[in-house]
């Protein structure tokens, strides 16, 4: 390691400890990547032995090494919490034992694998929450994820990839971080990272290489991180500065977004993403999730899985900050816009098929086309924007 490497890290691990040393609430810090293999599970054990050295007490609560040599060759000096076993269909599992953090209460713990989804049985259903249940307790955490696992990007990294990634984490946890770290690696060295077995055992190499890994996917997802991470600093250089302009950063603002929902779940769940996007970009200081529900789609007219779906898509919108609206109204378009009067909503965000042109889609009849036309004609200051699912 150079002098200048040395010192780099010597400054990241002052700083992280004085924000650990400034607040009462445990801080978080989240390292980022593109994909597996970028080397965050490294960079949370370089910190940690960092932190330990400035006299820091450092714990190693949960570290998912998947046997690479550098990544296992870092486990030294600093301690490492044993696991705690759970037993779940007659299996016994392994997961991190939050209750023996809480009780050994050290100042900072490195928390692998954020998006993870807990055994049944455990204290919280995902790892996201024992992280902010650490937090909250005054425990600082230094934990990572891969961009793919963000809530609001889950539509884009299924079309990017092809892959529908299952566990996800909710996009306010990086915004309440008070550090988050992009791990950047280039395409072409992350895939030789990967064909030289230092990612994934040698089986798995090929289906790799051709899936998921490919270099169009890969780059795809190094330009959602660096997107990512950029949004996060700007909205943190505006927010230190006081509100102050800064260059390309969001800033809070009056608008106030308004998605408009049914009872289809892909078109809700992706124009609920998009609206959460928008909102962070936009700096928006409030945004809304209406459903408005007909006569045709009252509890005795939908079956129970479009009922699960509805709520479940409700509750995804709750996770990432909206305010939900439900009303019942046969005149969805009228609806919509006394809802937007009365919630002085600048822009309307609803959903069209991409199963015909855009055009065409919007010129025929439909609830979409209807308020379309009802808003140039009566409220032209508002805007709209058409999200295709």
């Amino acid at each position: 390691m150079t002098s200048t490497e040395q010192a780099l890290r010597d400054t990241s691990a002052e700083r992280f400890l004085h924000l650990v040393q400034a607040k009462r609430r445990g801080t978080l810090k989240v390292y980022l990547g593109l994909a597996a293999g970028v080397g965050k599970t490294y960079r949370m054990l370089q910190e940690a032995h960092d932190l330990h050295q400035h006299g820091v007490d450092v714990l190693l609560g949960y570290i998912e090494t998947h046997q690479r040599a550098g990544t296992v060759a870092q486990l030294r000096n600093v301690p490492l919490l044993p696991r705690k076993q759970l037993f779940y269909k007659g299996k016994a599992l392994e997961e991190m034992d939050l209750e023996a953090i809480v009780q050994r209460r050290p100042q900072v713990v490195v928390v692998d694998e954020l998006a993870h989804t807990n055994v049944p049985g455990s204290r919280h259903e995902k790892r996201w929450q024992d992280v902010e249940y650490l937090v909250q307790q005054g425990i600082s955490v230094i934990t990572a994820v891969n961009v793919q696992h963000l809530e609001s990007l889950h539509d884009q990294v299924l079309r990017i990839t092809g892959t529908d990634v299952t566990e996800r984490i909710p996009d306010r946890l990086l915004r309440q971080a008070d550090e988050v770290v992009n791990v950047d690696l280039t395409v072409g060295e992350l895939r030789t990272r990967l064909e030289e077995g230092r990612i994934y055992h040698a089986a798995k190499i090929p289906t790799a290489l051709n899936g998921f890994f490919q270099a169009e996917n890969l780059l795809q997802l190094r330009r959602l991180a660096v997107r990512e991470v950029a949004q996060l600093l700007g909205q943190q250089v505006a927010s230190d500065a006081g509100g102050a302009p800064a260059v390309a950063a969001p800033r809070r603002t009056d608008d106030r977004l308004l998605a408009c929902i049914n009872s289809n779940e892909r078109a809700a769940r992706e124009i609920i993403r998009k609206t959460s996007r928008l909102a962070d970009q936009l700096g928006a200081a409030v945004w809304y999730v209406l459903y408005v529900q007909t006569a045709r789609e009252t509890a005795d007219r939908i079956g129970l899985a479009t009922q699960r779906h509805l709520l479940k898509n409700l509750q995804l919108a709750t996770e990432l900050g909206a305010q939900i609206l439900r009303v019942k109204d046969n005149d969805v378009v009228g609806a919509i816009r006394q809802v937007a009067q009365e919630k002085n909503a600048t822009l309307l965000v609803c959903g069209i098929t991409g199963e015909k042109g855009l055009w065409e889609q919007v010129s025929r009849r439909s609830v979409t086309h209807d308020l379309l036309r009802a808003v140039a004609r009566t409220t032209p200051t508002l805007d709209v924007y058409l999200v295709t699912y």
